[in-house]
């Protein structure tokens, strides 16, 4: 084994148990059933040799004591069975709650992760982590905690029934052990890194078959079908590659430690039969009986725990990847002192900030702007000027470089990220509805607005008539992201849901992109009111929706290089006198 898979494997070992460690209760309860398990499988062989011996020694079948014998082995089969399901109970359990412990803390960690992050990692490949990798890592678990105590406890307690009863014997079986051993550890060492490389190759092809069902209406609009499937086939190919060579080197250890426990089989019955053949009493035929389904029974665990081992190399693979996830740096954490953002009147102050996503590629440089309550302020400029990079910062999905913004006065880095929120009403490009009902998706902000405030809020963003020809109107139950509606409705559910709340302060980011002339113009009118006396930010490329803006910030390579009213910006017939007679040119 590499060093480095070595150091990986020991470490989320250590990670594994710290999870286990909450539940030690049951592990300490599913001990105890196992060697209850155990010992009442090991004594069942004692009862059988004693039924053969009574049988050879009487040279008749005594049905009585026969009988007696036979219901004292069906008694302890039944407490074998019984100690063996409430073990399973207490495995289950720990396995199920130690998943249910992981899947929480990793998707809590995705809700806190920065922005950059999420942007940064394919959304499948982040699913994959969480559902994919636990059930593997559970399977190998649930595994584990299955055979691997019943094994060594199986060992232990055969080697101590065949000390009992011949010590020479036993120790044929003793001096073969190792080499079953060597052989299962031998194979294990070298399969940790074939698993690991298949689960992240899994997550790569959930990766892409997420891509591709998200998108698949542009796949096909660019006829990308045959190019998409190769691009799947070939990582499916690798899937395989990796799955068969990480299948093959684990199903070797299972063969190979049969090979070696039947020889420790065959070593125990010819020893023993020339034992009992000497006659000289010490050693019985039923002693023998024994000592073979004790040889047997300790050869088997060697086989489980093989099997066991090269299962957990693929359990502790896929919980590498799901505890580098848990353990990625999450977003700066609110100080102790942080406040609550209160009274807000619409204030807000950029101050010299600078920010860019990549280190090496400028972007913000010494943004200056302040806007008063109640101002409507338009950033308009080409692609990838920073206009809704400005949109992160406000909301602080994005943290300044150098600078700060402030809201009445305060710093935004001092207070809670809750109540900064929730002072802006947000309306994207992007849509994201969840999956409910049209009254909870409306509702989302507001829960405990009434039904006249949120269909006065629908009528106003125009969506009332268009849900009302819905099945069950606002009853009408969506899938993810807004199932069969189309762009344009689900845009006018996002702009119905912040007309409800209708916080001090407002985002508008293409909030009209997906909508008809016709609705727009009355959704224009709609705006109009909803942002009397609230300070509003609206990100534009149809200039003609933000004429009556108070300020327009003109924006090229993240700098502000106009700023004014529509008017007197055409008035200085400068860039932004370009981009808004561009739009009439034919």
């Amino acid at each position: 084994m590499k060093k480095k898979d070595k150091k990986y494997q020991t470490r989320t070992l250590k990670k594994v148990l710290k999870y286990i460690q909450a539940y030690r209760i049951f592990l300490a309860l599913s001990l105890a059933f196992a060697v209850v398990n155990v010992a009442a499988v090991l004594y069942i062989p004692v009862l059988i040799g004693r039924t053969i011996d009574h049988i050879l020694a009487a040279g008749q079948v005594e049905f009585t004591v026969i009988t007696k014998l036979l219901w004292q082995i069906g008694i302890v089969a039944v407490l074998a069975a019984f100690a063996q399901w409430l073990m399973n109970v207490c495995n289950n359990k720990i396995t199920y709650e130690v998943v249910q412990d992981v899947r929480r803390e990793a998707f809590a960690k995705i809700e806190i992760l920065p922005l950059k992050f999420i942007d940064s990692h394919s959304h499948g490949e982040l699913v994959s982590r969480v559902i994919a990798d636990v059930d593997q890592f559970a399977d190998g678990l649930l595994m584990g905690f299955s055979q691997l105590f019943t094994g060594v406890i199986t060992i232990l307690g055969t080697l101590l029934f065949m000390v009992s009863i011949n010590l020479k014997i036993t120790l044929v079986v003793v001096l073969v052990t190792p080499v079953s051993l060597f052989v299962a550890a031998f194979i294990a060492r070298r399969t940790f890194s074939m698993f690991m490389l298949q689960s992240t190759t899994r997550g790569e092809q959930t990766s892409l078959i997420n891509e591709m069902i998200e998108n698949q209406k542009v796949v096909q609009a660019f006829s990308k079908e045959k190019d998409v499937l190769e691009k799947f086939d070939e990582i499916n190919e690798r899937l395989e590659q990796a799955s068969l060579k990480a299948t093959f080197f684990s199903s070797l250890t299972n063969p190979g430690t049969r090979f070696v426990n039947s020889l420790v089989y065959t070593g125990v019955a010819l020893v023993g039969a020339l034992f009992a053949m000497a006659g000289s009493g010490a050693f019985t035929v039923g002693q023998l009986s024994c000592f073979l389904s004790y040889a047997n029974q300790y050869t088997k665990p060697f086989n489980e725990i093989s099997g066991v081992v090269t299962e957990l190399q693929n359990a502790l693979a896929c919980a590498e990847r799901i505890f580098v996830l848990i353990e990625e740096e999450a977003q700066n954490p609110e100080p102790n002192d942080v406040k609550t953002l209160a009274d807000v009147k619409g204030n807000v102050n950029l101050s010299h900030v600078y920010f860019s996503y990549h280190p090496d590629k400028k972007l913000i440089e010494d943004f200056n702007l302040e806007v008063k309550p109640g101002q409507r302020v338009a950033i308009v400029g080409p692609t990838g000027c920073g206009k809704t990079t400005i949109i992160n910062l406000l909301m602080r999905f994005y943290d300044v470089d150098r600078g700060s913004i402030q809201i009445e006065g305060k710093d935004i880095r001092e207070v809670t990220r809750k109540s900064l929120r929730e002072s802006y009403g947000m309306v994207l490009q992007e849509t994201w509805l969840k999956a409910g009902t049209i009254r909870e998706n409306l509702k989302m902000g507001k829960p405990e607005a009434s039904d006249e405030e949120m269909l006065a809020a629908a009528k106003a963003a125009h969506a009332h008539s268009f849900i009302k020809r819905l099945p069950q109107g606002y009853d009408t139950v969506i899938g993810e992201d807004g199932g069969s509606l189309s762009v344009g409705q689900k845009q006018l559910l996002c702009i119905a849901r912040v007309m409800l709340c209708l916080p001090p302060m407002l985002i508008l980011d293409e909030a009209t992109s997906s909508i008809d002339t016709r609705t727009e113009m009355k959704i224009q009118n709609a705006f109009a009111v909803m942002m009397k006396g609230r300070t509003s930010f609206i990100v534009a490329h149809r200039l003609s929706t933000i004429q009556e803006a108070d300020i327009i910030l003109v924006m090229r390579d993240g700098h502000i290089i106009e700023q004014g009213s529509h008017e007197e910006l055409l008035l200085r017939k400068g860039f932004y006198s370009e981009l808004y007679n561009s739009q009439f040119a034919v």
